[in-house]
């Protein structure tokens, strides 16, 4: 038995799945199955039932789960300690993001870090909102990056940055060169919106019922780009966060109206595990995260719109 066993072990529990941890490790079907084999035989219990589909750890393995998760993590942090005790940061450090982050944001922030830390290991992987939290509860990755940041018995959240909401139109909208309007003049009008089990759905369905507007909703997403792509032909109008429009209204292809006298912001903020210290590669990142903490990058002007980008399936996505 071995520590690289106890991570396929834990990867298959947290995974559900023999091939998926098995193509994570770099190894066959039958060598992950191979190993679970040998720890039951070591341990003269069944740690996996198979009969499951998925298959699902029995009682004995979720407590054999939940120590290997201890143990892979005491670790990595040992490791990373080793490695950084003299002045270069050599360690890892494992990212899960919302899609909405950006990519552009969040590359950038990679480069400076790794500018920086020429040594460290950094992996970022974006995901659903869901998959982000079960990331990092599970000890996939180190640190999270959500909207609504929300502290649990498992999950510690620290708020990052607040992001402006502004309405978001195509240039030839009815909307598009007016300086601001009221959350009440999209009473109404057609909207591109967030799918309606996301937080940030129910975050702007209030502000909007609170200023007496519905609009009516024409194609619901879970994703921004999705949302900037229907906008773009103008399929309706979107509230959107400021900052994630930089790069469209720089290229001409959506208008930016900000909100009057409305106080809407999307929050972002940093998750990890409780009570579990970071490894200090990742307590690096968090300190240049933190860094960025008022960062916009939206462009001041928006030049004028080129023709309108084809949208190939106005429908709702499924996810």
């Amino acid at each position: 038995m071995n520590l690289k066993s106890l991570k396929i072990f834990c990867d298959i529990v947290s995974r559900r799945s023999f091939s998926k941890a098995a193509a994570d490790n770099g190894i066959s079907q039958s060598s992950a199955s191979q190993v679970v084999g040998q720890l039951e035989a070591h341990l003269g219990v069944r740690l996996i039932d198979r009969s499951t589909r998925p298959p699902a750890a029995t009682s004995e393995g979720q407590a054999f789960y939940e120590g290997c998760q201890k143990i892979i993590a005491a670790y990595d942090a040992l490791e990373d300690q080793v490695r950084t005790l003299h002045a270069e940061v050599a360690g890892r450090v494992r990212v899960a993001a919302i899609y909405s982050v950006g990519l552009h944001h969040m590359s950038r922030y990679l480069q400076e870090f790794i500018s920086r830390h020429p040594k460290a290991n950094v992996r970022l992987e974006y995901l659903h909102p869901d998959r982000v939290l079960e990331s990092v509860e599970q000890g996939q990755a180190d640190i999270g990056i959500v909207s609504y940041p929300r502290s649990t018995r498992a999950i510690e959240a620290e708020p990052w940055r607040e992001e402006p909401m502004v309405l978001v139109c195509a240039p030839g909208n009815e909307f598009a060169g007016r300086v601001q309007v009221s959350l009440g003049e999209l009473h109404g009008q057609r909207m591109v919106a967030f799918d309606s089990d996301l937080v940030i759905r129910h975050e702007i369905d209030r502000a909007l019922a609170a200023a007496g507007a519905e609009p009516a909703v024409v194609m619901e997403f879970d994703n921004i780009e999705t949302i900037k792509r229907a906008v773009e032909i103008d399929a309706g109008v979107a509230l959107l966060p400021e900052p994630t429009v930089g790069r469209e209204l720089a290229a001409g292809t959506l208008s930016m109206v900000r909100l009057a006298g409305e106080e809407l912001v999307r929050p972002l903020g940093i998750i990890r595990p409780r009570g579990k210290p970071l490894p200090p590669t990742a307590e690096r990142f968090v300190e240049l995260l933190r860094g960025h903490a008022h960062d916009l990058d939206t462009p001041a002007t928006q030049p004028a719109a080129p023709s309108a980008p084809t949208f190939p399936q106005p429908a709702r996505a499924t996810s």
